[in-house]
């Protein structure tokens, strides 16, 4: 029987939380080191998450990008890359959390360097931003949201790393809408509202995803988790 629609709320919620702690275990561990490769990296994670969670499955490929990787949009797929004393990281990480799907990224800086801090500083607020605007138009498409989110990133003095600006979210697997890929993205093809349902009567939920780069630099961050809870 599926679950009525507090419950799908209440369990995306729980997967977020136990996500977010899982971030906060790979800061608190230093997980993200210079030396390391990255996909060590991301192997210690997933162990990470086994360890603390009993996760053995995640929903989409496990993602560690760090310096020129780190503009990558996610459907390429960089080669294996050191990572450097004075580097930029992100990690993108989608743990399924009992059938309920958690995505969740974040960025670590190594080093000093003013300009790789500014840019993880203003990916929470460009994040932030962009979930005031979603709130405050209860009417809002994919691609009006994806505007919003590029106009951000802009005003912020950085660019959009990829094609959307985030996509649904929910059991295991995630809900495709009938199977057409532009309504499941908040991107610029999307005209379909972001508040509806799905084929079966529950609401969609979103995930907003932020990926500023800097094309001249040659990096870029990353920050996702839920829109609409």
């Amino acid at each position: 029987m599926a679950d009525d629609e507090p419950t799908r709320a209440a369990r995306l919620l729980d997967a977020q939380g136990k996500a977010a702690r899982l971030f906060r275990e790979i800061e608190e561990r230093g997980l993200v080191a210079p030396g390391e490769g990255e996909r060590a990296v991301s192997d210690r994670v997933r162990d990470l998450a086994n360890e603390l969670f009993g996760t053995t499955r995640h929903w989409h490929k496990r993602i560690v990008r760090s310096g020129p990787n780190t503009l990558a949009p996610y459907r390429e797929n960089p080669p294996d890359r050191v990572i450097g004393a004075d580097d930029i990281v992100f990690a993108d990480f989608g743990p399924i959390f009992e059938e309920y799907e958690a995505d969740f990224g974040r960025t670590f800086v190594l080093g000093d360097d003013p300009v790789k801090h500014r840019l993880r500083a203003d990916l929470p607020e460009v994040f932030a931003a962009g979930k005031r605007h979603f709130e405050s138009h209860p009417e809002i498409t994919g691609a009006a949201l994806h505007a919003e989110v590029a106009r951000l990133a802009a005003e912020a003095g950085w660019e959009l790393g990829g094609w959307h600006a985030g996509h649904l979210v929910g059991e295991f697997p995630h809900e495709k809408i009938d199977g057409a890929d532009t309504e499941s993205y908040i991107a610029p093809a999307n005209d379909t509202p972001l508040r509806r349902t799905d084929k079966a009567g529950r609401a969609c939920h979103w995930i907003l995803e932020i990926h500023l780069v800097d094309p001249a630099r040659r990096f870029g961050g990353f920050y996702e988790e839920l829109l609409t809870l």
